[in-house]
């Protein structure tokens, strides 16, 4: 058989070569669960998007029946049901706030008609002082037309009329917002033993105490906070009520519950912001009047800073003051004003929760755990020079005139 003068070519690949060469089976399948992946990552953050309003109403319900379930306990065990002692919590709740609203209206709208009724004086004084400095021959009639006729005027009014939707559907689901906390916060509070069965149910014994246990002390802090500030804030406003009734200050009662309010649910800085309006009103009536509130405010937050909070947060939320503010400024920084009414419990509580499993040990009694650096290095340069002395030293035989170990005698 003659020989082929073909020569076998190494191009040819062989079948072992065209099995390594094949797509591996599971490459097809996991290119296919990351694009699932990825399409539900997509998906829920566009879901979380779209219900971040409806959850961070629900987290505001929360806190709310956190807080008021203390009261709703104390009259369900009285032989209350749950339901009804819900309902006449709110119902209190509606009233002091409707009554806050009612009084701090009449004060704007009195303050409103006075400036309409004074305004044209308000402007014949600053023409006539504008005229007497400026040398110019200006009237109240002149002004008043070329304010009417003004471009900006215009604009201004004709972007309100056009906006008059946008404010509708704000006002709107505002009020939608308002009622989704009020109806989630009643079932939390009303319905507060059965929720916790139900969270416990799926948990095993040993979780089922834990969650017990850090609902406990949430309860405890939420509504020690809001009952504590509510005592200092009828506090507050008494003795500024108190103030400003006697040196006449119109809308006393108003501004007295503005002042409570407001100073005792923003820290630290609350107490000042708050009596800027009293200040404001108080130098329309008298200029002295109100250098007499301010000082009457600034005295005020020393007294309760030193005195008055000690004693009404020491069994309810001891937290320090500037903890206090920097968990309002994380708060309003994160979920903006609702951030920074739910900041100090939510920091109180995890605070009282991380303390039981924190171990804590004795301090020593070192002065300079008391501020007092000096006192401590003194003590220490004393301890060491104790230390020294009492150290074995070479015979007087064996040393020399000069102190010197002799010879035979090691240097150290």
């Amino acid at each position: 058989m003659p020989e082929s003068d073909e020569i076998p070519s190494n191009d040819v690949p062989r079948p072992e070569d065209r099995s390594d060469a094949r797509m591996p089976r599971w490459l097809p399948r996991a290119m296919v669960l990351a694009l699932a992946l990825v399409a539900c990552f997509q998906l829920a953050t566009w879901g979380f998007h779209q219900l971040i309003t409806l959850l961070l109403n629900v987290l505001i319900a929360f806190f709310l029946a956190l807080a008021v379930e203390p009261a709703v306990d104390w009259m369900a065990a009285r032989g209350m049901r749950r339901g009804l002692a819900t309902g006449l919590v709110f119902l209190g709740i509606l009233v002091a706030a409707a009554g806050f609203f009612a009084l701090l209206g009449s004060m704007l709208a009195g303050q409103i008609a006075n400036m309409v009724e004074e305004f044209p004086q308000y402007l014949d004084s600053v023409i006539s002082w504008i005229n007497n400095t400026l040398h110019t021959h200006l009237s109240r009639v002149q002004v008043q037309n070329n304010l009417l006729k003004s471009d900006w005027l215009q604009k201004y009014v004709t972007d309100s009329a056009n906006n008059v939707l946008a404010v509708s559907a704000t006002v709107l689901g505002s009020l939608f917002n308002l009622l989704t906390v009020a109806l989630f916060s009643f079932y939390f509070a009303a319905d507060g033993p059965r929720l916790r069965r139900a969270l416990c149910s799926v948990l095993p014994p040993h979780r089922q105490t834990e969650v017990l246990r850090a609902w406990e002390i949430a309860v405890a802090k939420t509504g020690g906070y809001l009952y504590s500030r509510g005592l200092m804030a009828l506090i507050s406003g008494i003795a500024h009520y108190v103030l400003l009734e006697i040196l006449g200050v119109p809308y006393a009662p108003a501004l007295g519950m503005w002042v409570g309010l407001v100073s005792q649910f923003i820290p630290t800085i609350g107490t000042y912001l708050a009596g800027a309006l009293p200040v404001l009103i108080a130098f329309t009536v008298d200029p002295w009047y109100a250098l007499w509130v301010f000082g009457f405010v600034v005295i005020y937050q020393q007294f309760e800073n030193y005195l008055l909070q000690p004693r009404i947060t020491a069994k309810t939320v001891d937290i320090h003051p500037a903890v206090a503010f920097g968990s309002v400024v994380a708060g309003t920084a994160l979920m903006g004003a609702v951030g920074a009414l739910i900041s100090i419990p939510a920091t109180a509580t995890l605070q009282a929760f991380l303390g039981a499993y924190v171990k804590r040990y004795e301090v020593t009694d070192d002065p300079r755990v008391h501020g007092r650096r000096e006192l401590g290095v003194r003590a220490l340069a004393r301890m060491r020079r104790n230390l020294h002395d009492t150290q074995p030293s070479a015979p007087l035989e064996d040393r020399k005139a000069d102190g010197t170990p002799a010879e035979g005698q090691d240097a150290g």
